[in-house]
Parts: structure tokens; C-alpha cells; sequence
């Protein structure tokens, strides 16, 4: 069996297995949850900073577990790619749902939007890396843009409602502008720049 026949199983048992404790409502035990996460934070600092090919036992260091418990979670590199870009998505998600409960309307929608320049920094090394896998394009990236749409309308659907942003805004107008500085900027400190595009994007998304 060649490796990426090898890689390809072995990230098909990670999906079946991950999926059927969900289904079961099996939690895993608390040491084990903590390491997954310190593994998931670990990984998305070192893709985003040194490419989607950084180091594993790099990342198992940096999380303070040996490679052997990396692994154990995240039986290939490509596993790992995966679950640290669903986990930007559902974080993306979950936060419309906090916002939109504990702050007012518009607040709400620029602390999602400073969010959404973070989801940007790691979806432009994990999605390249992701559309690589065999089979084509990764189904977590494919359900990730329903994610994304629906959480930008909800936000800006209250916006409207409060009267503080106009009604013949496209929500999805203020995403295509924060990724294109993410495109278009050749520094690193790009994304300094989309957060303060978010203040302008608002202000003159303002009712006339």
C-alpha cells in the first residue's frame, strides 16, 4: 500500500470515527478534549504562520503532547488541515449566535466581521492545502460558505431592522471586500488593514 492510499484510509476511519461518537453523544474524556484542543490552537498559529506543510511534532511540542497523542486524534496531516478550518467555520458560526444575543446590532456585525479577518488568515493556507486532497474539493469547504452566508445575513438582517445599516445593502458586499485585501495586500500586516476596512465598511454602510 503506497502512503497516499495509506493517508487516505487512515483520514476516512478519523471522519467515520469522529462522526459516529457525534451521533452517539459520546464526550471524550476531559484530558483528551483539553489536548485536542491545544493541539487544534497550536496548528492553526503554525499553518498560518509557516504554510500548511509545518512541522507536526512541531505542533505536538508547542501543545505540550507528545506525537503520538497528535496523532492519535489526527492520524494525518491532512485530518489536521481539516478539522482546524471546520473549527474556524463553526467558531464563525457560533459567534453570530453570541454577538447577536449579547450585543446590539451593529456591534454585533463589526465583532463578527473582525472575526471573519481571522477565519481569512487561516483559510488562505488550509483551503489551498485542503483542495489537494484526493477525491477533490474537501466537503468541509463546500459546506463552510452556507455557514458563512448565513451567519453574515442574519447579522446584517438586524442591522437593518435597528436602522443602522441601509436597507439595499448585499451582506455579502462587506465579506468581498475584506477578501480582497486579504488578495490584493503583498505585506503580512494585511490583516491590520481589513480590521480598520471594517470601520470604514460600516460607516459608509450607514443609513443616507
Amino acid at each position: 500500500m503506497n502512503k497516499i492510499t495509506g493517508d487516505n484510509l487512515r483520514l476516512q476511519y478519523f471522519r467515520m470515527t469522529r462522526k459516529a461518537l457525534k451521533s452517539v453523544g459520546r464526550r471524550p474524556r476531559t484530558d483528551a478534549q483539553r489536548n485536542r484542543e491545544r493541539i487544534l490552537k497550536k496548528a492553526k498559529e503554525a499553518f498560518t504562520h509557516y504554510g500548511a506543510n509545518a512541522s507536526l511534532d512541531e505542533i505536538a511540542k508547542q501543545a505540550g503532547v507528545g506525537p503520538g497523542t497528535l496523532y492519535r486524534h489526527f492520524p494525518t496531516r491532512d485530518a489536521l488541515l481539516e478539522e482546524v478550518y471546520r473549527t474556524e467555520v463553526d467558531k464563525l458560526a457560533e459567534a453570530e449566535q453570541k454577538f447577536a444575543q449579547t450585543k446590539p446590532p451593529l456591534e454585533a456585525l463589526r465583532a463578527w466581521m473582525l472575526l471573519f479577518v481571522d477565519y481569512i488568515a487561516a483559510k488562505q493556507i488550509i483551503a489551498p492545502a485542503l483542495n489537494t486532497l484526493v477525491g477533490g474539493r474537501s466537503k468541509v469547504l463546500e459546506a463552510s460558505g452556507a455557514q458563512i452566508k448565513n451567519a453574515i445575513h442574519a447579522l446584517v438582517s438586524r442591522a437593518i431592522k435597528s436602522g443602522d445599516i441601509r436597507a439595499d445593502l448585499d451582506p455579502l458586499d462587506l465579506l468581498r471586500a475584506l477578501v480582497g485585501v486579504s488578495n490584493v495586500a503583498s505585506s503580512p500586516d494585511w490583516p491590520q488593514s481589513a480590521r480598520r476596512l471594517v470601520d470604514i465598511l460600516l460607516r459608509g454602510s450607514g443609513p443616507v
